[in-house]
């Protein structure tokens, strides 16, 4: 019998958050929606996780940054191995009945029309910039059900069976969520701290069509 499926929001470095939502969900098969290791207080626990459970994971906005800015990263004090797990990593994962990404989807064309900038930064559509256009989710076309993060600003966003955020906002005070897939069942647990003030006023920024 295979394991379950645990999908989890945006960890970054909030490592004892996400070690209490994987004794909650039991053994599982871990998967990560990306940004795993910036702005929280221990991204070396996160990797140790990643680590022991072979954690797969799509790449995240802060992840890219990190494989460009990898010099500012000395004191994350990670290994190359972490570097070369974030280097190898996709922009979407299939699953069975599922497709996680980071940030967003074309979502006329979905998967098939979404380039690297749009699956790590998108919000909204088509101007990410304009703060009256619709969520790129608002308007996404039937498929199999999306799975993202990268929008801590609104927190969960629970549109089952059409798409499902899991950015709960755990590094800025709130929680960090998991979803698990066969059982159709969402996890959270409480952030330890508030390790980070959220930003204002960079919730649309990222994306431009």
């Amino acid at each position: 019998m295979s394991r379950p499926t645990l999908v989890v929001g945006d960890v970054h470095g909030c490592g004892a958050e996400l070690a209490a939502l994987l004794r909650l969900a039991g053994d599982c098969d871990l998967v990560l929606v990306g940004d795993l290791f910036t702005k929280g207080p221990d991204p070396v626990q996160v990797w140790s996780i990643i680590e022991a459970t072979g954690a797969r994971a799509t790449l995240g906005n802060h992840d890219l940054w990190m494989l460009e800015h990898r010099a500012a990263c000395g004191e994350m004090g990670l290994p190359d191995a972490a570097f070369d797990y974030l280097a190898a990593l996709p922009t979407t994962l299939a699953l069975p009945g599922a497709l996680v990404v980071h940030g967003g989807l074309h979502p006329e064309l979905r998967e098939a029309g979404t380039p690297r900038s749009m699956a790590l930064h998108l919000r909204r559509w088509p101007d990410d910039r304009d703060r009256a256009a619709p969520f790129w989710w608002e308007r996404l076309a039937p498929g199999p059900l999306v799975i993202y993060g990268h929008d801590a600003a609104r927190g969960l966003q629970d549109h089952r069976p059409r798409s499902l955020g899991l950015d709960s906002g755990c590094v800025y005070g709130g929680r960090l969520s998991g979803y698990l897939l066969e059982a159709d069942q969402l996890l959270s647990v409480p952030a330890g701290g508030a390790y980070r003030p959220i930003q204002s006023g960079t919730a649309g920024l990222g994306w431009r069509g």
